[in-house]
């Protein structure tokens, strides 16, 4: 699969209209997808517990997406195979009053991964250049010195502070991939449909999904502007193509996994006294009387 096809590239311009959103490659049924998902599901946890011995690197993978597009269930297959010690996920709500206490990266900034672990971010920083972007009433909470209403430079340098923010990261050996989960509103009303025709997943819904939908062409406007304004070389966003889950789950896959060779983990060196102290620990424990 040439993954460089859901690639924003920095400095270019994005057209969501040229993203399907029921891409599916060469895959042609479900069968072969899920075959080739377990495999990176494989590769995925090798390469994890290497990065996790490692302990220098870590990697920080971002979903945003419309309601619906399956955020929850393309954390759940892809990272099905992964040691729970070295995967941390969070997702982020309606901020608490602590939160709206401190500047909007703050909450972000205290669950990033520690070195050696992959930290997964459902919904994110970017919440606050998409949600209220489309909402700029809910900057009242925050108490803010401007606003666009009075700064018509607001959004753009909320952008500026996402890419300082994450060339930081990247800096101090925090990786960082993105991905844009990208449903069409068709494909979102069948499956808000189906959470109400099927009584275990009726707690998925609420009438402000409903209401939300109703913003759609402002939704696209933000997420256009905001994946143009921070998909970077080294923070890059990709645009995955949502109406198939199972292809949506198999191309994030392929790229963390691309992203994880790319990082190049590897086991720690051991000493020659190591070595020593191994001989002798494993001489000690053969030279043990049976039980």
């Amino acid at each position: 699969m040439k993954t460089e096809k859901f690639l924003v590239n920095e400095g270019s311009k994005l057209d969501l209209k040229k993203h399907a959103t029921d891409y599916t490659a060469d895959y042609s049924d479900k069968k072969k997808a899920v075959e080739d998902l377990q495999k990176n599901v494989a590769k995925i946890r090798e390469l994890q517990e290497v990065l996790y011995a490692e302990g220098a690197q870590s990697l920080l993978i971002v979903f945003q997406a419309m309601d619906a597009a399956g955020k929850d269930s393309t954390i759940e297959h892809v990272f099905s195979g992964v040691n729970p010690q070295g995967c941390h996920v969070v997702g982020f709500k309606q901020p608490s009053a602590e939160e709206l206490a401190h500047d909007f990266l703050w909450r972000c900034q205290k669950e990033l991964p520690e070195r050696g672990k992959i930290g997964i971010f459902n919904r994110s920083h970017y919440e606050e250049v998409l949600v209220v972007k489309v909402h700029p009433e809910y900057l009242g909470a925050q108490r803010l010195p401007t606003s666009p209403d009075t700064d018509k430079n607001f959004w753009d340098r909320r952008y500026e502070q996402i890419r300082n923010w994450e060339k930081t990261l990247v800096a101090n050996g925090t990786q960082i991939v993105k991905f844009f989960l990208n449903v069409s509103r068709e494909e979102q009303k069948e499956r808000f449909v189906a959470r109400i025709d099927e009584p275990a997943k009726n707690w998925k819904f609420s009438m402000g999904d409903v209401k939300e939908r109703a913003l759609w062409a402002d939704y696209m406007k933000a997420y256009t502007d905001a994946l143009t304004a921070t998909s970077t070389y080294s923070a890059p966003w990709y645009v995955i193509p949502a109406d198939k889950k199972w292809f949506m789950r198999l191309a994030v896959s392929e790229i963390i996994v691309e992203k994880l060779k790319a990082m190049k983990p590897q086991f720690p060196v051991v000493s020659n006294e190591h070595k020593a102290e191994l001989a002798e620990a494993k001489k000690a424990l053969l030279s043990e009387p049976s039980a």
